[in-house]
């Protein structure tokens, strides 16, 4: 454990770091004192493109805002008490204020028909999440603090509803939810927690054992250090067991798997155990013959690989929609003889058109369709069919009908490899006919 001498210090504080502070504590001094001990994870670059994308989007919405960007705080500071004494008539992008050694600066501030004003916290989520509501108390409590008269407080989200009818135009993207009247408990509570975050601050390194609370409602980036020290954990721990089966076995002290008898879990689990413990896989070839029996042929095994951008970036698309880019194909016809199709678009464009166009061009009519992920594999074709008319009436058929199939029950081939990781994949290659096993999930 570090020691810091930190007794005479006052250390400044701000809303990411009150977040991270309510966290956990340990998260903020480690970030404090010690922030060459971070370690982020591969998808926070991308986290933070995209909120920067999005807010762009959010300030560009108000061509007549002025943002407050000088080189310095106190000259943001400044520059934002300058304005609104000087009655600008708002928007205000990176409004800045101090209350307290508490500094924080509001996404859009802007003013309210007969006097007053309305704070704006802008999130790329498709709706409020139950951290933003101390961001917002955070600073609500600041902001009132340094005097500034606060009629509205809101999460600006995406409308997950907004559809991008003309390239470049993103009025409609964010709906407001006001949250000033329900976070009076929280904000009351600001000032207390600023104090314990500095009482923490200005002690040794805070002593806590890891927990859920390391990955909500953000993956910390301290976690390779907490669990230096840790045992190294079984290799096959309860938690391969599908649908959070593991968790009762973890609630009564078991981590390992092979800690567990066949005659602790129900039929399916008892499987797993086994194929895990003796390394023989279960394969149930009659119950996939009879599975698959009433498949029609010929049996395209599908599987689409998709983006779905916060911001949409084509016309006609959503915050958040898949669009395929990509999409594998494995044609059977009776008497197994198979062919490979696939398509894939890396030029920019949007995909979706190519993409439907390869689907028609090389699935049969009347095919069965075989997806690991039916439900997602449908979503996909509904969207694709709502898109385009001229291919609606191929595409559409395929995921009103029931020709869109699980590949096979899970119970049907257990290996201890599907046990660990087949219930992470959201939309797995589904495996050729000739290997009869199914993931488990």
């Amino acid at each position: 454990m570090t020691q810091i001498r930190t007794a005479t210090r006052r250390f400044g504080l701000s809303k990411s770091k009150i977040t991270a502070f309510e966290q956990c504590p340990k998260k903020l001094w480690l970030a404090t004192h010690r922030p060459d001990l971070a370690e982020q994870d591969e998808g926070a670059e991308a986290r933070f493109a995209t909120g920067n994308a999005v807010g762009e989007i959010a300030c560009a919405l108000h061509p007549g805002g002025v943002m407050v960007d000088p080189p310095s705080l106190s000259e943001a500071l400044a520059k934002t008490s300058s304005l609104i004494s000087g009655g600008h008539p708002g928007p205000i992008f990176e409004a800045t204020f101090e209350h307290d050694g508490v500094l924080v600066r509001v996404d859009v501030l802007e003013k309210v028909e007969g006097g007053g004003w309305a704070a704006a916290e802008v999130k790329s989520s498709g709706k409020v999440k139950d951290y933003h509501r101390g961001d917002l108390a955070t600073q609500v409590w600041v902001m009132r603090e340094a005097g500034i008269d606060l009629k509205r407080a809101a999460i600006r989200h995406i409308d997950t509803k907004f559809v991008l009818l003309r390239e470049g135009d993103y009025a409609g993207l964010f709906t407001d939810a006001d949250l000033l009247p329900e976070l009076e408990d929280t904000i009351s509570t600001r000032s207390a927690l600023v104090a314990e975050a500095r009482a923490a601050l200005s002690s040794e390194e805070p002593e806590r054992e890891m927990g859920d609370h390391c990955s909500a409602p953000f993956a910390c980036e301290f976690a390779v250090y907490c669990s230096r020290d840790l045992p190294q954990g079984p290799e096959w721990p309860v938690t391969v067991l599908p649908y959070g089966a593991g968790k009762r076995w973890l609630e009564r002290g078991i981590n390992d798997l092979l800690d567990l008898a066949e005659a602790d879990l129900n039929h399916r689990h008892a499987r797993i155990l086994a194929a895990t413990r003796d390394g023989i896989p279960f394969h149930d070839a009659e119950g996939a013959r009879k599975a698959m029996a009433g498949w029609g042929w010929p049996r395209a095994w599908l599987d689409f690989e998709t983006v779905a951008p916060a911001v949409p970036r084509w016309v006609g698309t959503r915050p958040y929609q898949q669009i395929p880019f990509q999409f594998s194909l494995h044609l059977e016809r009776r008497g197994g003889r198979m062919t490979h199709h696939e398509f894939l678009s890396c030029d920019g464009t949007d995909p979706r058109w190519a993409c439907a166009e390869a689907l028609v061009e090389n699935i049969p009519q009347g095919a069965t369709i075989i997806a690991y992920n039916a439900a997602f594999e449908r979503s996909v074709l509904r969207d694709l069919a709502a898109s385009f008319p001229d291919l609606a009436p191929r595409l559409e058929p395929w995921p009103r009908r029931r020709s869109i199939c699980c590949p096979l029950p899970a119970t049907i081939g257990i290996t201890a490899t599907s046990a660990a990781v087949g219930r992470s994949r959201r939309c797995s290659r589904p495996s050729p006919p000739s290997s009869i096993t199914a993931h488990s999930r």
